[in-house]
C-alpha cells in the first residue's frame, strides 16, 4: 500500500523543442492523465534535454542537468515517453537522454526495472509513427522496463490534438490520459517506492 504523503512520482522525457508541438503537448496531456490518477509528476521536456551532452561511455563527467534527470529517474515510480518519429526512428534528444540511464546500471532498480513506462510517438504518417512506437517499446523493454499495454501514436497530419473534429480530438485525449494513467495505477499496484530505495543509496 502506498502512505498517503508519498504519492508516486511519473517523470515525463521527450518533446520537440518548437513551442506548441504535438509531441509536447502529448506529453504534457499523459502527464495530466497521471496527475489525475494521484501521481507526482516531473518534466523533462526538450528545453532541458538539448542541455545534456552526448553520451559518451568513456566521458564520466556529468552535468548538473544531466545528475538531475538521472536522479528523478532513480526515484521514479513511473516514465512517460514522448518522441516524434525522425526517419522511422527515436529522436536524437529522446535516445541520449535514455542513454544515460546506464549510469543507473548499478542501482538496486537498475535502469527502468520494474517501473511501468508509457510509450507516445508522434509522425506525419502512420508507418512511420508504427514503427517508431515499436522501437521505443523495445528500448524500454531493453532497460527492463514495463511498457503499459497502451502505446499512443499520434499522425501529426491529422492534427489529433487540435482538430475540429470533436470526436477525433476526444479519442486521442482519452488515449494519452489512460496511458498516463495505467503508469501511475501500475505504480501503485506494484507497492514499491523507487524513491524510497534511491535515498537510501544515495
Amino acid at each position: 500500500m502506498w502512505p498517503s504523503e508519498l504519492k508516486p512520482l511519473v517523470v515525463g522525457i521527450g518533446g520537440t523543442g518548437r513551442p506548441g508541438s504535438t509531441t509536447d503537448k502529448a506529453l504534457a496531456m499523459a502527464l495530466q492523465g497521471a496527475a489525475e490518477a494521484g501521481a507526482r509528476t516531473r518534466l523533462f521536456d526538450a528545453g532541458s534535454l538539448g542541455l545534456l551532452p552526448l553520451f559518451q561511455p568513456q566521458h564520466t563527467e556529468r552535468s548538473e542537468t544531466t545528475l538531475e534527470l538521472l536522479d528523478a529517474l532513480a526515484r521514479a515510480d513511473g516514465v512517460l515517453l514522448a518522441s516524434p518519429s525522425y526517419h522511422g526512428g527515436v529522436s536524437g534528444l529522446v535516445k541520449n537522454a535514455l542513454d544515460y540511464l546506464e549510469d543507473l546500471s548499478d542501482d538496486p532498480r537498475p535502469y527502468l526495472d520494474g517501473r511501468a513506462v508509457g510509450c507516445v510517438v508522434t509522425a506525419a504518417g502512420w508507418q512511420s509513427a508504427g514503427t517508431t512506437l515499436c522501437a521505443l517499446r523495445s528500448i524500454v523493454h531493453a532497460l527492463r522496463g514495463w511498457p503499459t499495454p497502451l502505446g499512443v501514436a499520434l499522425n501529426t497530419t491529422e492534427h489529433p490534438l487540435t482538430s475540429s473534429d470533436i470526436e477525433t480530438g476526444r479519442r486521442f485525449e482519452t488515449q494519452l490520459l489512460t496511458v498516463g494513467r495505467q503508469v501511475t495505477e501500475f505504480a501503485m499496484a506494484f507497492g514499491g517506492s523507487s524513491e524510497a530505495m534511491a535515498g537510501a543509496t544515495r
